[in-house]
């Protein structure tokens, strides 16, 4: 298959030479490549913006050994120019990019991740929902896509029925009192129910949420990524929460 085409999605650009770029691609039918966009840093590039991240392209890649050709471009849905409009929605989405790269591997087809990640550049671009509620939303489904499916509800540990007060990220969410073990945390109820909310895609409860319940929430999305990715991911850092 030296010459595909695919509907794809920008992670990440790192330049290469005087006026070509490294492009990092989610495709929806390949997983995630990596290809040569050849002069794109020139001002007459024939791929202009196409390529920047968070562009929805249909793209064309010649393959190659370690890296492909990029060869054609065409936007489908340049929620990059809208986003960068707005700090907030940019940061988030910059984490969400990474938490993708982080959560793919090169050639390996993950048709959920790329239908995600869209879905929350489109909310993220129309400004459907707060951006850290977004960023939130897309964290704990991509973690569960990739196997780690949080619990907000019953025990993680023995299944027994809920709701419980304690949350462990080691044991994959909240445990009853005879699971809990010592370091474990205890949010406020509303907190899982905002949490459990985003989880399932229950947008009247989580829009209703305060700062506070949201700031508690983000913490523990971040702490339960980090946790299963083993190291943080470096754009969390960056991203503005709500404040009351």
């Amino acid at each position: 298959m030296p010459l595909y085409r695919d509907e794809a999605i920008v992670l990440r650009t790192q330049k290469l030479g005087e006026a070509d770029r490294i492009v990092t691609l989610l495709t929806r039918t390949q997983g995630k490549v990596r290809g040569v966009a050849k002069g794109v840093r020139r001002t007459k590039s024939r791929f202009g913006a196409r390529l920047e991240p968070c562009m929805v392209v249909d793209v064309q890649l010649y393959e190659g050994r370690s890296l492909d050709t990029v060869t054609q471009a065409e936007t489908l849905a340049p929620y990059g120019d809208v986003i960068a409009r707005d700090y907030t929605a940019w940061t988030s989405a910059t984490a969400m990019l990474e938490t993708a790269d982080r959560l793919t591997e090169e050639r390996e087809p993950a048709v959920q991740q790329f239908l995600l990640l869209a879905g929350a550049l489109r909310s993220l671009a129309g400004g459907e929902h707060d951006p850290g509620l977004v960023l939130d939303a897309y964290l704990l489904r991509s973690l569960a896509v990739a196997g780690w499916a949080p619990s907000f509800h019953d025990c993680a540990r023995c299944g027994a029925d809920g709701p419980h007060r304690a949350f462990n990220i080691a044991s994959g969410g909240t445990v009853c009192p005879s699971c809990r073990t010592p370091g474990s945390a205890a949010p406020a109820p509303a907190t899982m129910e905002l949490l459990a909310s985003l989880l399932a895609g229950d947008w009247v409860v989580a829009d209703a949420s305060v700062a506070q319940h949201r700031r508690e929430g983000s913490g523990l999305v971040a702490a339960f990524l980090q946790w299963h990715l083993e190291r943080g991911v470096r754009s969390l850092r960056l991203v503005e929460r709500e404040r009351a």
